[in-house]
């Protein structure tokens, strides 16, 4: 008998709070829960510093991948976080 070896892809978390997710739905989710002044302290980014606002951070995140990934980071953390709170209380 020959036993045979399931190859499965490791499960990423990230991808699964991504899933459906549009990038505009991820600004409007964290200026709604930190607001542009945190968001500009935490990321450095013009697009959260000069003249903020929603079109200039997708115009910026769309081309930037480097800080489109902080950016998603930190959605993520922060959903997870707050599902946690959820399942404490």
């Amino acid at each position: 008998m020959k036993i045979t070896e399931w190859k499965r892809e490791p499960i990423n978390r990230n991808d699964q709070l991504l899933h459906g997710v549009t990038l505009a739905m991820i600004i409007d989710f964290l200026v709604d829960e930190y607001k542009f002044e945190w968001l500009a302290e935490r990321f450095k980014m013009n697009c959260f510093h000069d003249h903020p606002s929603k079109s200039s951070a997708l115009k910026f995140l769309r081309k930037t991948e480097w800080a489109r990934l902080q950016v998603q980071g930190l959605y993520v953390k922060t959903k997870l976080d707050n599902r946690e709170k959820k399942t404490n209380k």
